[in-house]
């Protein structure tokens, strides 16, 4: 539902306060907005140095791997078009950012907040996760610049998440499993910001979505940008015109504003995020803020969230540890409000019929989260026309999640 007229731009946010209309801002400790105005600065110092975006796309080219491809998945496409009406069904391609050096698009994001922190001089870095991706890419670059690495981690998802555990611990990095509240990623972050309070001489905080103050929405985005800038020019030169329509994934949301923001001010695209159902909104076992939530404040952002009567945060669930979050990231919120963007939920038992059908068809096993956006895709391609272009962001890799799913489907591994 559009609440507002349409901005000349959807691409000029936030304002000096860090506003997207009435979401994010920061709403932070007063012993924190030191810090806060310091990482601000700095920001604004290294976007005008040429020397941070050299650095930025030599990292990126040499040591992630970018671009990554646009791919076209020709079997999903030939597979849903048969399940559609006659010169129905779109032609699908995969941004294949599962193929970035440490297994997803995390990486994009941490290598400009490291960079960040050396300039800064904080030899220190912590950080939350909750499917262990972001955790991974922050242990990786600090390993790679000689960082101390701390990262916070909810306990349920230490366990579902075994295998990222082991490559943070192999890469050096100190995980503190989370006992707190659901022991999942909202408890992560908390425990991660207390840290950085108590800690505010040498420690940077690597905050791995686009919510937290600002300026991190905006400096998250910005870093992840990548991945639609890189889009654009890769369906240019394969199609001679832009996508149709882009579909994501959101639990905080940086891979799906990664893909998105570039094309915002693009009108004829449209663009579809996908939260987390789980057992279904009307269940309450679901991590879908925008279809079932309510604005209130928590991260140091304003943004829409999973909220009991009493204003408290309620539980999440979602089968996907990086879409198990009660909130979503401001911009995200702005977005839904404006009307620019069309968001989706879909249930685990969804996800899990897409991560299988990407498997077979394609011979890439997707992320939980990913095919989360994936499930939508299955039910959208039926219904567009045959030069319809649809790009689905495959933000991460499925490796993380094979105990997990194999104990779900009764197997053994």
């Amino acid at each position: 539902m559009t609440l507002n007229p349409a901005p000349n731009s959807f691409r000029t946010g936030p304002d000096e306060r860090g506003r997207f209309g009435i979401f994010g801002g920061r709403f932070v400790a007063e012993t924190l907005m030191p810090l806060i105005l310091d990482l601000e600065k700095a920001y604004a110092d290294a976007k005008a140095d040429p020397s941070f975006k050299a650095d930025m796309e030599s990292y990126g080219t040499h040591y992630i791997g970018r671009p990554s491809p646009l791919y076209f998945a020709e079997r999903l496409t030939e597979h849903l078009r048969a399940k559609a009406p006659a010169g129905q069904g779109a032609k699908i391609f995969f941004k294949r950012e599962e193929l970035n050096h440490t297994g997803s698009h995390k990486v994009n994001n941490v290598l400009g907040q490291i960079l960040l922190a050396r300039r800064m001089g904080k030899p220190r870095i912590i950080a939350e996760t909750g499917a262990g991706q972001h955790g991974v890419a922050t242990a990786t670059l600090c390993a790679r610049f000689g960082l101390k690495c701390v990262v916070y981690m909810g306990a349920v998802d230490v366990e579902r998440q075994a295998p990222n555990v082991f490559r943070m611990k192999m890469l050096g990095a100190e995980v503190i499993p989370v006992q707190s509240g659901t022991r999942t990623l909202k408890d992560a972050m908390n425990e991660a910001l207390r840290d950085w309070v108590t800690n505010v001489s040498d420690t940077f905080y690597c905050i791995g979505t686009v919510a937290g103050p600002h300026p991190y929405p905006a400096m998250v985005r910005d870093f992840q940008s990548v991945i639609g800038i890189e889009t654009k020019q890769q369906m240019l030169e394969m199609e001679g015109r832009l996508p149709d329509s882009l579909i994501a994934c959101i639990g905080g949301g940086s891979n799906a504003m990664g893909l998105f923001h570039p094309f915002l001010d693009d009108r004829d695209v449209e663009i579809y995020g996908v939260e987390a159902a789980g057992h279904g909104v009307q269940s309450g076992l679901h991590a879908a803020s925008l279809t079932g939530g309510r604005p209130g404040v928590l991260h140091g952002n304003r943004t829409y969230l999973l909220m009991n009567e009493d204003g408290q945060i309620a539980d999440a669930h979602s089968i996907s540890a990086g879409l198990d979050y009660p909130g979503i990231g401001p911009e995200h919120a702005w977005l839904h409000e404006m009307g620019r963007v069309t968001y989706l939920s879909a249930t685990d038992a969804e996800t899990l019929e897409a991560f299988k059908l990407c498997s077979m068809l394609e011979g890439i096993i997707p992320a939980l989260e990913p095919a989360h956006a994936l499930s939508k895709v299955m039910e959208l391609a039926p219904t567009k026309p045959a030069d319809h272009l649809m790009v689905l962001n495959l933000s991460g890799r499925g490796d993380k999640d094979i105990p997990q799913v194999a104990q779900i489907f009764g197997q053994t591994l």
